[in-house]
């Protein structure tokens, strides 16, 4: 049987970019459908208020990433925390990407607030440092392309640091076989990162803006974060 995704959409692409990207669930959904693991989706944009019906459960739940700070109040992301809560207390599992790594950090007892590196933009490469069955195909590192200024700062209690890096340190972690989240976008495209830095770019400044777009002369291993995410919650399924 197909796994069944649920995909949180926490967030509305700039209108510049919805004909082309049409939004970070479709992103995910065409990312996903091309790893090996099969799987059905379904997206819901909390931002509007919109969630699966009660009852109706997933293997896992997938919050995505957001130009909203995950440490602010507003009535969508307190929803949102709340509905996670749930889920989680279940013993759902739970997979996170920037915002939404962040998101469920901070739910689950850990810290996420501005970071003093500044901002992250282009691709950025992490190390491996913990090893699992579902980390296949096997890697010492990944690159991933990146898009924050936000950080998880502290880790919730229980949680094992996946990937890290010296401007990231808390890159990647995962909570026993229930949680996995990532600070970089497995599901971003150089062409949709390039379109960010270029939307950005009086915002970020000269020197960060075009160190980030140099960076995108590398290529990223979305493909294989995104297998080792179907593979966390395949694992996961299987031990019902």
């Amino acid at each position: 049987m197909p796994l069944r995704i649920c995909i949180l959409e926490t967030d509305h692409l700039r209108p510049e970019l919805v004909a082309r990207y049409q939004g970070y669930g479709r992103m995910f959904q065409q990312l996903f459908e091309r790893q090996p693991v099969p799987a059905t989706f379904d997206t819901f944009n909390v931002v509007d208020g919109h969630y699966p019906a009660p009852g109706e459960r997933y293997d896992a739940y997938l919050v995505t990433g957001s130009k909203a700070d995950s440490f602010a109040t507003d009535p969508w992301i307190e929803t949102l925390k709340a509905f996670l809560l749930a889920r989680y207390n279940e013993g759902a599992k739970l997979l996170g990407v920037c915002f939404g790594h962040q998101l469920l950090a901070l739910l689950l007892g850990g810290k996420a607030e501005r970071a003093q590196q500044g901002w992250g933009v282009g691709t950025h490469p992490y190390k491996v440092v913990a090893s699992a069955p579902w980390m296949s195909p096997a890697a010492q590192g990944v690159t991933l392309l990146i898009s924050h200024q936000d950080q998880v700062t502290a880790l919730p209690e229980g949680a094992t640091v996946v990937a890290s890096s010296a401007f990231c340190p808390f890159a990647a972690y995962q909570i026993n076989d229930q949680v996995l989240c990532f600070q970089g976008h497995p599901e971003f495209v150089h062409d949709y990162s390039r379109a960010l830095l270029e939307l950005r770019q009086a915002h970020l400044g000269d020197e960060v803006y075009q160190a980030g777009v140099e960076s995108l002369a590398r290529d990223h291993d979305g493909a294989t974060v995104a297998e080792w995410m179907m593979r966390f919650v395949a694992q996961a399924a299987n031990t019902k």
